[in-house]
């Protein structure tokens, strides 16, 4: 008898909506796709502000990381569209054959250009805010993006690999969860994981390295054009490898054959 995936059925839902939102309606897609960076970027405002705000190094870390998956928390409950999470839908969409290749790389490409055009606006915006306007030279936001520019090719893919695994089990495990205020903590507890450790996220840099560049009057160490492409770009490859390939392509196949009686 032919077993039922409810975690496959909830995400061809999902990438139906999406595919129906962006052929019909192209200009709210795009704005959910800005909406993600805005509340992405409130997320990690807020993340920045309690790391300024300690002195001591573990505890303003700590702190950055448990708040900074109230922005994904935000994403998910809101049904704003990030890129990062799309390509594990997208991924599972092509396998699945519920879209063909080129409308599931229009979906992709649409969502980091409007996550990257939100991500400039509103890092502006913030940028002249109390919190963040005329930062120190000496401070949480300046040192966490210099230390990115200092990691090697292969330290920044493999990083995106795993921060791109932990969003999306994050994602995944809210559509397993039933309780909102389960959801809430259970996403915020997962993100914690790649948040504290560092990992790249080429989303959540789309707002950092523009934040930061305003706040510190363009007074970063080792950021320069090619420093800031170089990151993205690993970051990007990374991230698809480890939400596309590792869980989206991973659970595609795991929950293929329907005969099977141990699914999701």
């Amino acid at each position: 008898m032919a077993q039922h995936s409810e975690l496959m059925t909830k995400l061809d839902a999902s990438i139906e909506k999406k595919d129906e939102l962006i052929q019909k309606h192209f200009g709210k897609y795009a704005m959910r796709s800005v909406l993600a960076t805005l509340y992405l970027s409130l997320g990690s405002a807020i993340a920045i502000g309690l790391g300024l705000k300690f002195t001591d190094p573990a505890a303003g870390k700590t702190l950055y990381a448990m708040a900074f998956g109230l922005g994904l928390a935000l994403i998910i409950f809101l049904n704003a569209e990030l890129v990062t999470s799309n390509m594990m839908y997208m991924t599972v969409a092509t396998y699945r054959k519920k879209l063909a290749p080129s409308r599931a790389l229009k979906i992709l490409l649409v969502c980091v250009l409007f996550n990257l055009i939100g991500a400039l606006v509103i890092a502006y915006m913030l940028s002249l805010t109390g919190a963040f306007k005329g930062l120190p030279a000496d401070n949480f936001l300046t040192h966490l993006v210099e230390g990115k520019f200092e990691k090697s090719i292969i330290q920044t893919l493999v990083e995106g690999i795993f921060a791109n695994v932990i969003v999306n089990l994050a994602v995944l495990m809210s559509m397993k969860l039933k309780d909102d205020v389960g959801r809430l903590f259970g996403i915020i507890l997962v993100i914690f994981i790649f948040t504290f450790l560092g990992f790249e996220h080429v989303i959540a840099n789309f707002i950092y390295f523009p934040l930061a560049y305003f706040s510190s009057g363009g007074v970063i160490a080792g950021m320069t054009v090619g420093a800031v492409a170089t990151n993205l770009i690993f970051t990007f490859i990374g991230n698809f490898i480890g939400g596309g390939l590792v869980i989206g392509l991973t659970y595609s196949w795991l929950n293929k054959d329907e005969s099977v009686h141990y699914l999701d």
